[in-house]
């Protein structure tokens, strides 16, 4: 799964510590998820569609799997 999390923060001018404050996550949790190395819960995932004013299928992209 990919995201476009990165782009979303880039739009709004926010740090990966300022977007981890205003979810109650790690810094290094931002990163991990940006990196593809964890993915979200389902409410985390919901309260940084609401953040970025974006539907969870735009923040979060499935990949085909070959």
């Amino acid at each position: 799964m990919k995201n476009n999390i990165k782009v979303e923060r880039a739009k709004k001018n926010i740090t990966q510590e300022q977007l981890a404050e205003s979810l109650g996550v790690s810094r290094q949790t931002i990163n991990a998820i940006e990196k593809n190395k964890y993915l979200p819960s389902t409410l985390l995932s919901l309260k940084m569609s609401a953040l970025f004013g974006v539907t969870v299928n735009e923040l979060f992209i499935l990949e085909d799997e070959d």
